[in-house]
């Protein structure tokens, strides 16, 4: 993924518009535009206000891992980690524990 179809995907995840995300962060919203529609590049400052914004790395805004596909997978899980109400996480923490006891279950059998 480019970066503007992560900007996009991180816009709709978070039930916004590309209006109210360019107000609230004192952006031009044709610049918004121009960013998710891969016509712009933002430079470093408006990268760092994204990510602080959706609480993400700047290499994720990028795509730009340069470690496996589990470190893209566990960069991916922390976002939407995130992005969760503090129940929902905890519901997911527990949800996570009962993978992980199923695979070391299903580890000890074999």
């Amino acid at each position: 993924m480019n970066f503007g179809e992560i900007l996009k995907n991180l816009i709709e995840e978070n039930n916004l518009t590309q209006k109210e995300l360019a107000k609230r962060l004192n952006l031009a919203p044709s610049t918004l535009g121009g960013y998710v529609q891969g016509l712009r590049e933002p430079d470093y400052s408006t990268l760092k206000l994204l990510a602080n914004y959706f609480n993400v790395s700047i290499d994720y805004l990028l795509n730009n891992y340069s470690g496996s596909s589990s470190t893209n997978n566990e960069n991916e899980l922390l976002r939407v980690f995130r992005s969760l109400t503090d129940d929902q996480q905890l519901i997911c923490i527990e949800q996570c524990k009962v993978f992980a006891k199923f695979n070391h279950n299903k580890n000890q059998i074999k």
